[in-house]
């Protein structure tokens, strides 16, 4: 099972990073997390630790009116909420960007408003990440 939408940009992690933020924000999404890895590796377990996840960080990205639907639909939705998206360091100046699937969630509920909402997320998601892949 697919599980993640993926895409390598040719830009080296920092302005991926910036990059995917603006390309999320240009399809209604905001970012209401962001978990640095590394930091967090740093912190909790040791450098070595850090070292080996590199560059990576998740970002919860929310669209506020589809997570309204979602939970009208389904309240216990948000445990699929936010819509993750993770930007990592790849090989030679590369990076890497992997957004959650929202049609996941159409395979855990037989809700037709589950699956309009996931599909238009799913819609604005690709469409972030095609706008990126034309950069």
């Amino acid at each position: 099972m697919t599980y993640a939408h993926q895409l390598t940009l040719a830009q080296p992690y920092h302005r991926a990073v910036e990059s995917v933020r603006a390309a999320l924000f240009a399809q209604g999404f905001g970012i209401i997390t962001e978990i640095d890895m590394r930091a967090t590796f740093e912190a909790k377990i040791d450098a070595a630790a850090a070292q080996e996840i590199g560059d990576y960080v998740i970002l919860g990205a929310c669209n506020p009116g589809l997570a309204r639907q979602a939970l009208a639909a389904e309240p216990q939705l948000g445990a699929l909420l936010p819509c993750n998206v993770i930007v990592r360091r790849g090989e030679e100046g590369r990076s890497i960007v992997e957004a959650m699937d929202p049609m996941v969630m159409v395979q855990l509920s037989d809700s037709e408003q589950v699956r309009a909402v996931a599909e238009d997320a799913d819609a604005r998601l690709r469409a972030a990440l095609g706008a990126l892949a034309g950069e």
